[in-house]
């Protein structure tokens, strides 16, 4: 902590300079959260008719007023979470990413416009005071998706990575509670919550911490494979999302579609030119919270593409001295390696690894870029010196492939790009290789 620290808070100290930047985001925020939901609710209660989408199984949802605080409980974490920072840029950081669940929300919810059916009961006491508040500002519209859940995801988060032991327990419990409030209070129907919760963890994934964000430096590509694919991706999200918008009056359960249709336009963004750090997958081979939920069914698919193109394939392929090539290992299968130089961008490695892995996250089907595959190839000779070394990326076949070849070719065990291509195919696995994507640079060969 700086010299200016004041009030310990726990294990905390409160900064004057994060105090100042968190108290200005809060004096714009809060006025600009009661304006901007304020006239969402405002002009769906113009409308002659605004729909609703609840499920059968709803109407046996009991009201439980009680519950009621816990509701109210996050509008306190909200505020002392932008407090409860080290540094101004974390600060930052939270605020935007209220910022971004709160338009997108609103945006929401003044596109399509919900209600809420259920009749709450009439309610006395402290609860009864609580629910009196509540209803001078919140009508029964803005449901989908839920900011309270939104903002919810944000703030479990933040508090999940400061807190341990018993207290995270309770705080996992609190705000377990927080999420079912929203249906017992008649707040809210169940829809609501996985979208609300799917724009909270976009919200994560479009600020993460310890990074900048993943569309930062954002530059359309040139490369023709890139837009192509890119492209794909960009019509599946919005084939997915137009089958939403057509559908979800027949069937609540093609809201569910938006996930894979987020998802996919993520991906989208990345191959057209925000590249691999759209899947913000760190160089030790771990993956962001908020990107192993938003990216989800993404990879799903590409697991099960991976089993099934590898199916029938051995795992790895030893090439030459000690350097060997293979798919994404299993846990089980890490125990022939002291080194993993990992070239996917969208897979995590397995867990509780505790052999030396590194990775150069890059984009399937697309060259990687010769600067990766420089880092790769010197990271595979030093590993060389640990022992065996298996270099992967989802199936073996491309970018792993491209980074033991241009290892091959640096250090001198090929003479030239067509040689190293040669070499990996007496492995006998399948290599879908150009001499291009492979790079020379400079050769550290020992090796004639």
């Amino acid at each position: 902590m700086t010299a200016t620290s004041d009030a310990p808070i726990g294990k905390w100290r409160l900064d004057r300079a994060v105090a100042k930047r968190a108290l200005l985001w809060l004096i714009f925020l809060a006025p600009f959260f009661y304006l901007t939901y304020g006239a969402a609710n405002w002009l769906a209660a113009q409308r002659v008719h605004v729909p609703n989408i609840t499920f059968h199984w709803e109407h046996g949802i009991p009201f439980v007023a009680w519950t009621i605080f816990p509701y109210w409980s996050i509008n306190a974490f909200y505020g002392l979470s932008l407090f409860l920072n080290d540094i101004a840029i974390e600060v930052d950081r939270l605020a935007k990413r209220y910022l971004t669940a709160q338009v997108v929300a609103v945006s929401c919810f003044i596109a399509f416009s919900l209600t809420f059916i259920f009749p709450r009961p009439s309610t006395s006491g402290a609860s009864g005071f609580l629910f009196e508040i509540l209803g001078g500002f919140d009508k029964p519209f803005n449901q989908a998706p839920s900011l309270h859940i939104a903002l919810l995801v944000i703030i479990w988060a933040h508090w999940r990575s400061r807190l341990g032991g018993a207290m995270l327990l309770v705080w996992n419990i609190w705000c377990l509670l927080i999420g079912i409030s929203v249906l017992t209070t008649y707040q809210h129907h169940f829809i609501d919550i996985p979208t609300g919760a799917l724009l909270g963890f976009f919200a994560l994934w479009l600020f993460p911490a310890g990074a900048p964000s993943p569309l930062s430096g954002y530059r359309l590509k040139h490369d023709a494979t890139s837009r192509r694919i890119g492209g794909y991706y960009a019509a599946a999200s919005l084939a997915l999302f137009l089958i939403v918008v057509l559908q979800t009056r027949s069937s609540a359960l093609f809201l569910f579609l938006l996930w894979p249709a987020l998802a996919l336009g993520i991906v989208s963004l990345g191959y057209l030119g925000a590249g691999a750090k759209v899947f913000e997958k760190r160089a030790d081979g771990t993956i962001s919270f908020a990107s192993r939920w938003l990216l989800a069914p993404y990879r799903l698919v590409a697991i099960v593409n991976s089993h099934l193109w590898t199916r029938q394939l051995a795992p790895s392929v030893l090439v030459f001295d000690g350097v060997h090539l293979g798919r994404l290992p299993k846990h089980s299968e890490l125990s022939a390696f002291a080194t993993v130089i990992d070239l996917t961008g969208e897979l995590a490695k397995p867990s509780h690894v505790e052999i030396a892995w590194q990775c150069f996250p890059s984009l399937d089907l697309v060259p990687v870029s010769p600067d990766d595959l420089e880092k790769a190839s010197d990271a595979i000779e030093t590993g060389r010196s640990r022992g065996p070394v298996l270099v992967c990326c989802a199936l073996g076949f491309q970018r792993s492939a491209a980074a033991v070849g241009t290892w091959l070719l640096r250090q001198g065990h090929a003479a030239t790009a067509a040689q190293a291509i040669a070499l990996l195919k007496t492995t006998g696995r399948p290599i879908h290789l150009r001499e291009d994507m492979i790079v020379a640079g400079e050769t550290g060969a020992r090796h004639g």
